[in-house]
């Protein structure tokens, strides 16, 4: 089952918003001569899918893995969030 949020996410019509984000210049070379390479036509949509893919790899992992779900179940059955912070930190050690 997907998450409503990663449903929302496949939308081509999300909100957008512009910002500024300081990149060393070899980098911003470095996706400049990468991006054709992955059939892209600039570096901006290069990072753009970086940071896409690692912000789903994250989520999945973070946010909707088994950890997650775990903790979710845990909750339903009345464990405190508190207590499940602490075994979290605990088991992340």
């Amino acid at each position: 089952m997907i998450p409503d949020k990663l449903k929302a996410r496949m939308k081509k019509d999300r909100a957008m918003t512009s910002i500024t984000v300081r990149v060393p210049v070899d980098v911003v070379e470095s996706l400049k001569a990468i991006a054709p390479h992955k059939g892209m036509t600039g570096y901006q949509a290069l990072l753009k899918a970086y940071v896409s893919e690692g912000l789903r790899r994250d989520e999945s992992t973070h946010l909707f893995g088994p950890a997650a779900r775990l903790a979710q179940a845990l909750r339903k059955r009345g464990v405190s969030a508190k207590l499940i912070e602490e075994a979290a930190q605990e088991a992340s050690a």
